[in-house]
């Protein structure tokens, strides 16, 4: 069996996965140390030799100079912390009727103690280095500086407020992709009304390349009011895994679904254990979809390409995947891993084969999972939400600093930035502070550091 089964795999690599022409390979990356970054500051110390070793042995002349050799070292300065006083000048009437005292800028929190470059530091290493605040406690701690988790806790719920108006707007953009990538995970909350924490779900919902922003969603169960609340004014392509809660949304509204095939050929690697024959058949057959996939990758074709080459290529390999799983349905018990397998892929064949229609669609819903990551990471760190207002904070909170790591920007320079303007930006103009905007908009500007 598992002979035949090599010799279908290696005939159908053979027909269907042809190299590109003459495609040039691209270059190996060198070996060794990499340059250090220029932008990083230099600091020149120079070592010189003493008078005696600058005569010459033999002829007892004084060496001239000619040139030196300069190398570099990386050195770490830690994080430190100072105090901002405002200063604010007071004026008065000599006949005293009149007394005027300057303005002060707009702080992110009103009267609170952090700045905007703290706020950004304790966000950033919470929701996208996953520091629990009981750890960041410790380490302001040791510069010094006692601030509760507490006091923290209170912070990133009024940074969460604060970003609000943005987050709302950047769920929007989302909401006007043609095409939207969702999963969830659960994550611990704590309830007051039970003895151990219950169970909240992170949603996630990225959108496509031309509204390039990654929304979390928090509710406090997994049922489909979360969903259909996020989404009902969505308009498209929805790609998922196959959870029964999306259904509803299928049926009465524009929302086209979209499978995944690596849910489905996670069906197939488990069903190994009890039908390693018939698994290893249709892994196969998944593999060349794959290979598909990345010729696509390799050639860097635009949408129309990614269809042709699929309506060329892929398609027929499913064909033959249904061919064989509807002849193969009849041979094993339906309770087993394999006929489990083989009843999700032909009950989901239609959402599975829809990539096939259109190039801007994607083979799996990696994109979603991979969004998680960081949930899921963090997760395991700051081991569960106080309350569900402590998930909403995350989800919005984590929105920016995934949507920052997604446009490649510094999440503590960009929200360090936000945090300082959004209290007095105009509300009509409040997308400029969107990360991809506000990264267009710098481009130009002179360069942000991460220092003050």
């Amino acid at each position: 069996y598992l002979f035949a089964a090599a010799v279908m795999v290696a005939a159908k690599a053979e027909a269907q996965i042809k190299p590109p022409e003459e495609s040039p390979k691209p270059p190996r990356p060198g070996h060794g140390r990499r340059p250090l970054p220029s932008t990083l500051e230099r600091r020149r110390v120079e070592h010189d030799l003493g008078p005696q070793e600058r005569q010459c042995p033999e002829y007892r002349e004084t060496l001239r100079p000619i040139g030196e050799e300069v190398s570099e070292r990386l050195e770490y300065v830690p994080a430190s912390l100072h105090v901002i006083q405002d200063v604010r000048r007071k004026y008065a009437c000599p006949k005293g009727c009149t007394v005027v005292t300057a303005s002060k800028p707009m702080a992110p929190i009103e009267k609170g103690l952090p700045g905007p470059g703290l706020l950004a530091h304790v966000v950033v290493s919470k929701y996208a280095d996953h520091q629990p605040l009981h750890r960041q406690e410790e380490m302001l701690a040791r510069q010094g500086v006692t601030v509760s988790r507490r006091t923290m806790a209170g912070w990133m719920g009024q940074s969460a407020e604060l970003l609000s108006p943005l987050y709302e707007r950047m769920k929007a953009e989302v909401l006007a992709s043609k095409v939207i990538q969702t999963d969830d995970t659960p994550v611990g909350v704590l309830d007051a009304d039970l003895t151990r924490t219950r169970l909240g779900r992170i949603w996630t919902y990225v959108g496509d390349l031309s509204h390039p922003y990654t929304v979390y969603d928090y509710t406090p169960d997994r049922s489909r009011d979360g969903p259909e609340a996020f989404l009902k004014d969505f308009q498209g392509y929805l790609q998922a895994d196959a959870y029964s809660g999306y259904d509803a949304i299928y049926k009465d509204s524009g929302v086209t679904e979209v499978a995944c095939w690596a849910h489905t050929r996670r069906k197939f690697y488990e069903g190994q254990s009890s039908d390693l024959k018939r698994s290893t058949i249709v892994l196969a057959d998944i593999r060349l979809l794959y290979d598909v996939e990345k010729e696509a990758r390799d050639l860097a074709l635009d949408s129309a390409g990614r269809l042709a080459l699929r309506q060329e290529k892929s398609v027929p390999i499913l064909r033959d995947i249904e061919v064989y799983l509807r002849r193969e349905q009849r041979e094993v018990l339906p309770k087993s891993p394999e006929g489990q397998a083989i009843a999700y892929t032909l009950s989901n064949w239609p959402a599975l084969v829809r990539y096939c229609q259109d190039g801007d669609l994607e083979i799996d819903n990696n994109g979603a999972e991979r969004s998680l990551r960081g949930v899921a990471v963090g997760r395991g760190n700051w081991m569960f939400f106080g309350s569900d207002n402590g998930g909403r904070t995350a989800a919005i909170l984590t929105s920016f600093t995934t949507t920052c790591k997604r446009h490649g920007l510094d999440p503590f320079v960009y929200l360090r930035d936000v945090f300082d303007r959004i209290s007095a930006h105009k509300e009509s103009k409040i997308a400029d502070l969107l990360p991809d905007k506000w990264k267009e908009t710098r481009a130009e500007a002179p360069e942000i550091t991460a220092e003050p």
